[in-house]
């Protein structure tokens, strides 16, 4: 799930730690993209099309909330808990309780619903009960941690209270705490990580399913997970995204382990601005089999900042300008029959059976990065024999690179040192 965008989501997956390693130095976990027989939402009886074709109707229509402009003291949460893209098996408390979050690039606050809840959704494992656990502490409104989130009010009891509210009319509140958080392991090691910051949300509701019990944010502001374990692994991270099609398990890197390096590698600034859940790069074109398309500029009157790089998102929206001048380019490069998408949802389309070789060469140009495409990160099998596009433009203000473009590339985030990396790779063997 992510948090700018009225919408559901499209891979949805579930982290736990892939090893007992560490530690000291970074860590590994596990991400099981959201069609595998391991997700809680596979669904036997689905057809490898059908999943495709739901992953880009939510993935349409994520795009089409676009991003929410707060003034300070509004909420900036704006996650739709209908499908979370990822989810993340986290534990809280002592003794630990499991916890099931949403996990989102694009949103910061972890919090999870917690007893006594005066409105909550059902949810599948226990609820976290605050009364037992020894290390729960509330935070008072004049409390530091009480100011890692934007939207937070002072109760009758002076304590501090968090509001979230989402585009689809999903919301939470509570009390922000602070807690043991730990990061488990099948093989029954864990990390620890001591006065955690998350909220405790005893009003929540909307279109938050079962399968998870709150949100976890791994944006780039205080309160996110990966702010917080920052303070001991820097604030770094990668992730490897297997083809959906594909069975094998994608990871995600914490420290250490995150470095991205080697041959290969290409690097480009992340630009950062006052809201900084998000990730932000400066794309300057497209090429298409050699011959480079720029674009003009941004919503924010200059080229730098204009994409922001979200692994929630499944299609890769462009500025409308930029588009108009890749999908002719693409169109006249290959010389199959075209069709029309049966959901109606992308705009270009062919006959094609097997993989898509017809595709042509694409390269994404950010500022100092040349990020060279595999076809099926341009093209998505939507159903057996149709083949369409998996760029579409923006029908909003901010523009995103989407998951399916960063399939099978290593993609480092480097948030303190203010660079992100690509580095092309088989992720089923990362």
């Amino acid at each position: 799930m992510t948090s700018r965008y009225a919408s559901s989501f499209c891979f949805l997956v579930v982290l736990s730690l892939a090893s007992a390693e560490d530690i000291d130095g970074g860590f590994t976990l596990e991400l099981i993209h959201r069609d595998s027989p391991k997700s809680p939402f596979y669904d036997p009886l689905e057809t490898p099309s059908q999943r495709v074709g739901r992953a880009v109707s939510r993935s349409i229509a994520r795009l089409a909330g676009g991003l929410r402009s707060n003034a300070p003291g509004d909420p900036y949460a704006d996650i739709n808990g209908n499908q979370g893209e990822y989810l993340i098996k986290i534990m809280i408390g002592t003794p630990p309780v499991d916890i099931m979050g949403s996990a989102d690039t694009g949103s910061d606050l972890i919090w999870t619903q917690c007893k006594p809840c005066r409105s909550c959704f059902k949810q599948d494992v226990p609820m976290f009960d605050p009364s037992k656990s020894r290390t729960y502490v509330v935070v008072s409104y004049d409390s530091p941690k009480c100011k890692v989130f934007d939207n937070t009010s002072r109760s009758s009891q002076g304590l501090c209270e968090y509001h979230a509210s989402y585009e689809d009319q999903s919301y939470s509140n509570g009390n922000i705490a602070t807690d043991i958080i730990s990061l488990g392991s099948t093989s029954g090691s864990s990390i620890r990580f001591s006065e955690m910051v998350f909220g405790c949300g005893y009003d929540n509701g909307g279109a938050f399913n079962t399968h998870t019990s709150g949100v976890v944010g791994l944006g780039g502001s205080d309160a996110s997970l990966i702010s917080q374990i920052g303070r001991r692994y820097g604030r770094i991270f990668s992730y490897c995204l297997v083809p959906f099609f594909l069975r094998s398990s994608s990871k995600i890197n914490f420290g250490s382990t995150a470095h991205v390096a080697g041959r290969g590698t290409v690097s480009t600034p992340l630009i950062r601005r006052s809201q900084e859940t998000f990730y932000y790069l400066t794309l300057e074109g497209i090429s298409i089999n050699g011959k480079k398309f720029t674009t003009s500029g941004s919503s924010h009157g200059t080229g730098e900042g204009n994409i922001i790089i979200d692994s929630g998102t499944t299609l890769t929206s462009l500025p409308h300008d930029l588009y108009k001048q890749v999908e002719p380019a693409i169109s006249a490069a290959i010389h199959l029959p075209k069709v029309k998408d049966p959901s109606g949802s992308l705009n270009l389309c062919y006959q094609s059976s097997g993989d898509f070789k017809a595709a042509p060469n694409i390269t994404v140009h950010f500022t100092g990065a040349d990020v060279e495409l595999n076809w099926y990160n341009a093209f998505v099998k939507v159903t057996e024999g149709i083949a369409c596009l998996t760029f579409v433009p923006s029908s909003c203000d901010e523009v995103t690179y989407g998951n399916l473009a960063q399939m099978n590339f290593l993609i480092g985030y480097d948030i303190d040192g203010g660079k992100l990396s690509f580095k092309p790779a088989d992720c089923t063997r990362r």
